[in-house]
């Protein structure tokens, strides 16, 4: 068939046999729809059929296993590089912040500072089986494994990615890892860090070390970071206390430290704090740290209440405020601060227990004292002089150095200067044993060449001239009162100031000042003037009771110290010992203290402390002392076993300038002067006579003084402006004050110094109120 017939065929519908091919053709050729052959599709086919081949070639398993692996040695590859160039760093910040604890003699707790309630402890502290249920707690493995669980790692990365936030698993070291050396955020890059120093850290640490720093940052709720500051906050003990139940409660908090408060907790969070509990001991047993039997009879300890952190209220901060300025000064002076600032910055860095000698019943003793005596009298709504009134005071172990009681105003919070430390005053008439002191050290004589002793006669008149200076000098007496010619012992008893004044110039004031600096007195830049045997420097209760330690302690160097011991993980303080060499001839010592005496027995402190109840007939030494204008009034005295300085200074409360004390508690007659004789003797009396113990007797190498022979003159019949006789009546000592008689001849003056018996000061006249001592003087 032609082609025309061939295309007249199709038009018509009709069909008509293709003619004959080969085999070969036929075999090749697809049929189609109804039995046509359609070459074009089988054509397509054959490339479809091509194409799908070389797919399955690309995805052949061995292609995606070398993926695989290629991928997996690209990601080792990425992690040991990661490994490499990620080293441990140092510890955050927040996570080597800690406390400081404060602690009294007896242990006990008087402070904590710092923004963290953290203090580290070293593992070997803590009881090996409380160890034990912190491990059994969150990481059985922690022993054996390589500090990551990869597990447990994975499964976080997976929910940080996928938003489905922190998931637990993770090791102790993982932990401890991200408490000290990142942070709590949840990214994939902090995870992976952890992980990487994780293993690092358990290569480099041993597994002791990390169990330490995992229990010393964690978070254990009540504001406690680490196990000291939680066995005191839940159980109120020391961590090397607690015992296994304990332990396993601390653990359990870890998972939920506020759900599993007990104090706090619901229901529900104690029933499951419980079952945490028991799941801790039951894997102590598993893993063969608690025996079975011992398990069964254990019971859940209920945590004691929460109990607010010791404050800085009171006395406290006065307190820790001096323990830390020895604690810096000691810093610098062995060397390991350059400065007081660098020293201050390490204290306030935190990590420190510091331990004070300070006695809790001695201060508690101390306290009630000046509050009966004194602040309890105080109403400035009434006087504005009241609130002017700034008590304070230190007590001190003569044989030890310790410093027993210290009270620094009447509330750290309303007065932030502490009373006990300030040296901004002047101690006045209290300075008057210590020129004594270098006149028997120096062993001084007067301007016309006699000896200065206890029965040494000086000119007693008021505003008298000082002789042998080029300075000029004539200092008034207390009320200007003359006394005309009086034994040191007297004029000491009457804290006469021109004998004194006179005293200083036939030592030499730089022998006065020389002696006051080696008895304990900060003497450094102070002028050598007669002005100073008035005690016109500066002064504080810590200085000055440091000074008659010394003498008390029979010349032997007494440094008060308040801090009995200090501990700090990174750095060892040594103390001084509080008693040094022998700075004064111990007979020099014992003098001054056998003439302090007669301050007591018959001198201006009489009425407040020879006549107090509460004496038992206890030996007493001291003196008083009153400032220019009333600014300041002391009384530092001691036995052989305690000493004690009180000082009230005047401070206007609005402005912190020194003002007068005159007239505070309403004291009368007029001007109602507060004199060294009156509340400061008056709480020393009451203090000490309560703190000191048994009645005891002072044991002086020394033939002077009152202690030794008792103050006996005649009295005058005339004006103080009276001389003396120049052979003072004689009488056998005795125990009682002497009476008087007398004199034969008024206007003589002596002819020699007396050597058995000591002339007395002119008989005076009783205070107006009980407030007032016999001849008050400054």
């Amino acid at each position: 068939m032609g082609r025309a017939e061939e295309r007249r065929a199709r038009q018509r519908g009709g069909r008509r046999a293709a003619p004959q091919r080969s085999t070969r053709a036929t075999s090749s050729a697809s049929v189609g729809m109804g039995g046509a052959p359609t070459a074009g599709r089988a054509a397509a086919r054959g490339r479809a059929g091509k194409k799908k081949s070389g797919i399955r070639r690309l995805f052949t398993w061995k292609t995606l296993l070398g993926s695989l692996f290629g991928f997996v040695l690209l990601a080792m590859g990425a992690f040991a590089l990661l490994y490499m160039m990620t080293p441990i760093p140092a510890g955050n910040a927040a996570a080597k912040l800690q406390s400081n604890i404060y602690k009294y003699s007896d242990g006990s707790i008087l402070a904590r500072t710092g923004d963290i309630n953290r203090e580290n402890v070293d593992l070997a502290e803590v009881p090996k089986d409380v160890q034990h249920t912190f491990v059994a707690a969150e990481n059985k493995t922690f022993y054996q494994d390589a500090g990551v669980d990869l597990k447990g790692t994975a499964r976080g990365l997976l929910n940080t990615v996928s938003g489905k936030g922190a998931q637990g698993g993770s090791t102790i070291t993982q932990q401890y890892v991200k408490n000290y050396y990142l942070n709590q955020n949840q990214t994939v890059t902090r995870k992976l860090k952890e992980l990487v120093i994780s293993l690092k850290l358990d290569r480099q640490k041993s597994k002791d070390y990390i169990l330490a720093g995992y229990i010393n940052t964690s978070y254990y709720g009540r504001g406690a970071y680490g196990i000291q500051a939680a066995a005191q906050a839940y159980y109120r003990k020391d961590a090397k206390d607690l015992t296994v139940e304990e332990g396993a409660y601390l653990a359990s908090l870890l998972q939920a430290p506020n759900q599993y408060d007990w104090a706090i907790a619901s229901d529900t969070g104690k029933k499951l704090v419980q079952a945490r509990w028991n799941y801790v001991l039951n894997n102590m047993v598993q893993m063969h740290w608690l025996d079975a039997g011992k398990r069964q009879s254990m019971t859940f300890q209920v945590p004691r209440a929460p109990k607010g952190a010791p404050g800085m209220q009171g006395q406290t901060g006065y307190l820790v405020d001096a323990a830390n300025a020895e604690l810096e000064k000691q810093l610098v002076d062995q060397g390991t601060a350059s400065s007081l600032g660098d020293a201050e910055a390490m204290v306030k860095a935190g990590g420190w227990t510091v331990t004070v000698n300070i006695d809790k019943k001695k201060q508690s003793q101390l306290e009630q004292a000046i509050k009966a005596q004194l602040t309890s009298k105080l109403d400035a709504k009434k006087r504005s002089v009241d609130g002017d009134v700034q008590p304070g005071a230190v007590s001190v172990d003569p044989k030890t150095g310790r410093v027993l009681a210290m009270y620094g105003g009447v509330d750290y919070f309303k007065h932030f200067r502490n009373n006990a430390t300030r040296r901004d005053y002047q101690p006045a008439s209290t300075f008057k044993p210590l020129i004594l002191a270098a006149a028997l050290e120096e062993q001084a004589k007067t301007q016309d060449g006699r000896a200065i002793t206890a029965n040494t006669i000086y000119d007693g008149t008021s505003r008298r001239p000082v002789k042998g200076s080029a300075i000029g000098f004539a200092p008034p007496n207390e009320d200007d009162q003359n006394y005309g010619n009086i034994t040191v012992q007297t004029a000491m008893n009457k804290s006469v100031n021109s004998v004194f004044a006179q005293m200083g110039v036939d030592v030499g004031m730089e022998d006065v000042l020389k002696v006051a600096g080696q008895l304990g007195l900060d003497t450094k830049g102070l002028q050598a003037v007669p002005a100073q045997t008035l005690g016109s420097m500066g002064a504080s209760p810590l200085e000055m009771a440091g000074a008659y330690a010394t003498l008390d302690n029979h010349g032997k160097k007494v440094t008060p110290a308040i801090i009995k011991s200090v501990q700090h993980k990174d750095r060892t303080v040594t103390l001084p010992d509080p008693i040094g060499d022998q700075v004064i001839d111990r007979t020099a010592a014992d003098t001054v203290t056998s003439v302090l005496t007669g301050v007591v027995d018959d001198g201006t402190a009489k009425t407040s402390v020879r006549d107090n109840p509460s004496r038992d007939s206890q030996q007493v030494a001291g003196k008083t002392g009153t400032s220019d204008n009333n600014k300041s009034a002391w009384f530092t005295g001691y036995t052989p076993d305690l000493v004690t300085s009180v000082g009230l200074f005047g401070e206007n409360a609005k402005n912190g300038a020194q003002v007068t004390l005159s007239g505070a508690t309403g004291l009368l007659p007029a001007p109602g002067r507060i004199n060294g004789g009156g509340y400061p003797a008056q709480i020393w009396a009451a203090y000490t006579f309560q703190a000191m113990g048994t009645v005891s007797k002072f044991d002086l190498d020394t033939t002077q003084g009152a202690a030794v022979q008792p103050s006996e003159t005649p009295s005058l019949t005339q004006s103080p402006t009276s001389t003396p006789s120049s052979t003072p009546t004689t009488q056998p000592p005795t125990t009682q004050p002497p009476t008087t008689t007398a004199p034969a001849s008024p206007t003589q003056t002596p002819t020699q110094t007396p050597t058995t018996n000591q002339p007395t000061a002119p008989a005076t006249t009783p205070p107006a109120t009980p407030q007032l001592p016999l001849n008050p003087n400054g």
